[in-house]
């Protein structure tokens, strides 16, 4: 009997000198949502209308991205329009994912009216 309470405290000691696995956590997130006018920046990611993203969020036409599918230059920063986000009261028509721009509805460099400097990463940039 004594040799087994030895042989149990012993197993018991060298499990609890056992080195511990780390935990890793990876999260998927899938494609970009494909919007015509690009998505907002936090999920879930809805898209966003015209007028929202100012014209440097887009290169030849194509949304530079947001959020977890941002691929602007790192220090990256241009304006948005928060009117347009639901977060700021916006309850208007909202494009639906996979529908195609209407090019007169771009808004341009000239008639573009942002509020709000964003990152591209979900961040408002104080300036």
């Amino acid at each position: 009997m004594r040799g087994s309470t030895l042989l149990l405290l012993a197993a018991v000691a060298g499990i609890g000198f056992t080195p511990m696995a780390k935990a890793q956590v990876g999260v998927e997130v899938g494609v970009a949502p494909e919007c015509p006018y690009g998505y907002y920046d936090v999920a879930p990611y809805a898209c966003a209308p015209a007028g929202y993203y100012g014209p440097e969020w887009f290169d030849g036409g194509i949304f530079i991205g947001a959020g977890p599918w941002f691929h602007g230059a790192s220090g990256f920063h241009g304006y948005v329009d928060n009117r347009f986000h639901p977060e700021h009261g916006y309850k208007g028509p909202m494009p639906a994912r996979g529908e195609k721009a209407e090019e007169g509805r771009r808004v341009d460099s000239a008639h573009f009216k942002g509020n709000e400097m964003r990152d591209g990463r979900g961040h408002v940039v104080k300036l």
